[in-house]
């Protein structure tokens, strides 16, 4: 079925609960974004859960994902060629007790926020026989204060709130990659189903980009929609956090955003941390 034909095709679209994906897809999600003959439903789940589903069942059209996510999805998925969330010398970070140093911290268990995201794949990259456990990502900074675990692997807002929760940074995984690679660190990003067909594949990523240019034109508006996503942070920290990853990479990788997804999955493979060798292709 194409645009053109009377009835309304559904796209489902999924994404993580967060202010920085609430402020993308705002001109979708509030149809100030619309396509004739498409209807786009959202469902809102936390990016690991994303990640299985898209693995175990193509579940949604589109979904969020972490890049790490994509060599085990490839066969169903491919890369919209924006909605990416990119951390340009900076990223996910290792957080820990003051008490607690980097060397501590190889010796014991580091909370993670599911072993498919792109931190896990980051931290594997910079020391892979750090011992894991999986913990929900917003339970991290909870469990660390609590002494659960010496260091916790922290994603999200988390990376802007961690010292009002007296923990210290031992590791910025966005730094270490852009020391290592030169280039920025790719975390999340939006895949589209492939049995869709092109025509529906380059609707729905022109749909996405003219959300995120919305969101980005009509900041304040779509800022204020984000807040009730933003886990109690304060405008002024949740304007930061969306300012961090959706911006103008968003709309467009650039040639060493693309560049730097296809290394990080490449650095994973020849390590030995993904079993697949990625192809990655983009939509649009």
């Amino acid at each position: 079925m194409n645009a053109s034909q009377t009835e309304t095709q559904e796209i489902s679209i999924a994404h993580s609960p967060d202010s920085d994906d609430a402020f993308m897809f705002y001109g979708l999600a509030t149809n100030k974004v619309r396509v004739p003959g498409y209807k786009f439903t959202h469902v809102l789940t936390d990016i690991e859960t994303l990640n299985h589903k898209a693995i175990n069942e193509a579940f949604y059209d589109v979904t969020a994902i972490s890049f790490h996510a994509y060599p085990y999805l490839q066969d169903s998925y491919t890369l919209m060629a924006c909605g990416g969330s990119v951390g340009e010398g900076y990223g996910p970070m290792v957080v820990a007790s003051p008490k607690v140093s980097l060397a501590d911290v190889k010796k014991t268990r580091i909370a993670i926020p599911g072993t498919l995201t792109t931190a896990y794949l980051a931290l594997k990259l910079y020391y892979p026989d750090f011992e894991t456990e999986v913990v929900p990502f917003d339970k991290i900074i909870p469990a660390v204060t609590a002494g659960e675990f010496d260091a916790g692997l922290i994603i999200h807002e988390g990376q802007l709130t961690y010292a009002n929760d007296g923990l210290v940074k031992l590791i910025d995984l966005g730094q270490w990659w852009r020391e290592e690679t030169s280039l920025p660190l790719p975390l999340g990003g939006n895949a589209i189903r492939r049995s869709l067909g092109q025509e529906t594949m380059v609707m729905a990523t022109n749909a996405l980009r003219d959300s995120i240019q919305h969101a980005l034109d009509h900041r304040e508006e779509a800022l204020e929609y984000a807040m009730q996503f933003a886990r109690d942070l304060d405008p002024s920290l949740a304007n930061r956090f969306v300012g961090m990853y959706v911006n103008e990479r968003t709309l467009n990788y650039g040639d060493d955003g693309r560049v730097a997804i296809k290394k990080l999955l490449e650095m994973g493979y020849d390590r030995g941390i993904i079993p697949h060798k990625a192809n990655v292709d983009f939509v649009g």
